[in-house]
């Protein structure tokens, strides 16, 4: 079923990236923020997340952002500023299962693109930048909560508790095990 506000025609022109649309109508992702021509060739979105403009200044006036892989109406958002929202989505994402194409192709872009892009303007991959989230959430969760470790490293995304644990040891020199331990004894001579 097509969304109410969606006429069938501008459906069928996004679902088969139809050029001969592009001069009609612009479509935008609510869940991505992002706006695209009918001929993008990024990810056909969910209906119910789309919503139809007629021209690039009213997705802009809206919040929406120009895409990187077809540039609307010639326009092309920032390198900083696409990668900052891409950081943002991560912010809230980083549980889920995350890959470089995944994460490009959510934010429009190419994976060497996004990869060379985000290294430079955040000094890290994009993958680096989602395990510091994860780790960070995951001492949070150490230091706050009696979850068995191995649960703590599958609800921050890591998909194998080996490679949690490993990982973990790695960016903070302790195990997971002897991290909360330590913070423990921490919080309890500051109750003191």
């Amino acid at each position: 079923m097509v969304h109410p506000n969606i006429p069938k025609d501008y459906w069928k022109a996004i679902e088969d990236c139809d050029e001969a649309y592009d001069d009609h109508f612009l479509y935008g992702v609510k869940t991505t923020g992002i706006f695209c021509r009918p001929s993008c060739k990024s990810r056909v979105p969910n209906k119910e997340n789309v919503k139809i403009f007629k021209n690039a200044s009213m997705a802009l006036e809206e919040d929406f952002r120009p895409c990187k892989r077809c540039k609307p109406e010639g326009l092309n958002l920032p390198i900083e500023e696409w990668i900052e929202h891409i950081a943002e989505w991560l912010d809230k994402h980083f549980c889920e299962p995350l890959t470089l194409n995944k994460i490009a192709d959510i934010s429009h872009g190419s994976p060497y693109h996004l990869q060379r892009s985000f290294k430079r303007v955040m000094g890290m991959t994009p993958n680096e930048y989602v395990q510091r989230l994860r780790i960070e959430k995951a001492c949070s969760l150490l230091e706050s909560s009696g979850q068995p470790v191995a649960e703590i490293g599958l609800a921050v995304g890591f998909s194998s508790v080996p490679y949690f644990m490993t990982l973990f040891k790695k960016k903070m020199g302790i195990t997971p095990m002897a991290y909360r331990k330590n913070n423990s004894k921490k919080a309890k001579k500051e109750r003191e």
